[in-house]
């Protein structure tokens, strides 16, 4: 069976991921409406423009807003920022038809007292419940997702307690890898989350930076970590988090796709 692959599409190579993506039948994961400029800027024009530009690719998926974000920040006016700029992500995530909606949890992991984590957890459920019924209306799927969360149950335990089935889980395997406490390994992240998991975003890197390059450059056993995946018992839809197109093509060697010879040619906008 064919896996359901996504490149993660930015701003500047969005052409040239839409030309791959369609000579291989994969899907787009759109990064546009990740940054603030957009989302304050003429996003209407955006949205009509990327309609068209995916209208011929394999599925969708979107990365909603992460910069300065707080989710169930105790500052009442900081939250409400994040509700809105999450809302309005849910609403364009909607139009374009959006398989799954991925936010950061955002948990500052700097922080390890107990007072913290209690407050964060207890707000976050209250955000992501409500978050989550939002999106239910608009029918998105929302996908809270690790960054410098050191210990997959932050996430994990929202998601338990909120039990929602528009809030699931995105797992990272790069941030996974980069800044989990030394107590926890790769599988205590694949059971923690995978009564959620419906998305991965995955790259490698060096062992020390967030670099998003190549599945075959770098520390991580992509061989491993992929039969690992294709033992869930619910396969995930996967994102290649890359930044050069041309990782994104050699990484899909590690994939089972129905392939074309064809070679790709930038699309128009």
């Amino acid at each position: 069976m064919a896996e359901r692959v996504f490149l993660s599409a930015g701003r500047e190579n969005v052409r040239d991921c839409v030309a791959l993506a369609e000579q291989h039948g994969l899907g787009i994961e759109v990064m546009v409406f990740a940054f603030p400029e957009i989302l304050d800027g003429d996003w209407e024009r955006t949205l009509k423009n990327y309609k068209h530009l995916l209208r011929d690719v394999n599925g969708v998926t979107m990365h909603g807003p992460f910069m300065d974000m707080a989710p169930g920040s105790p500052d009442k006016r900081i939250n409400t920022i994040c509700v809105q700029r999450y809302q309005h992500a849910i609403r364009i995530a909607g139009e374009l038809e959006a398989e799954v909606l991925v936010f950061h949890a955002n948990f500052i992991a700097a922080i390890h007292n107990v007072e913290y984590r209690t407050g964060w957890h207890r707000r976050n459920v209250l955000f992501w419940h409500d978050m989550a019924e939002y999106a239910a209306h608009h029918d998105v799927t929302l996908a809270v997702e690790n960054m410098w969360e050191f210990d997959p149950h932050i996430i994990g335990d929202v998601l338990k307690e909120v039990d929602h089935p528009n809030l699931r889980a995105c797992l990272d395997i790069g941030h996974a890898h980069l800044f989990t406490d030394d107590e926890f390994i790769f599988e205590d992240w694949l059971q923690t989350l995978e009564p959620f998991l419906v998305h991965l975003h995955i790259n490698n890197n060096n062992g020390r930076i967030d670099v998003h390059q190549g599945l075959h450059d770098g520390v991580l056993d992509y061989h491993e970590i992929l039969a690992r995946i294709r033992a869930l018992s619910y396969q995930p839809s996967i994102t290649l988090e890359m930044d050069r197109v041309e990782d994104m093509e050699a990484s899909l060697a590690y994939f089972k796709l129905k392939r074309s010879t064809d070679e790709f040619s930038p699309v128009e906008l």
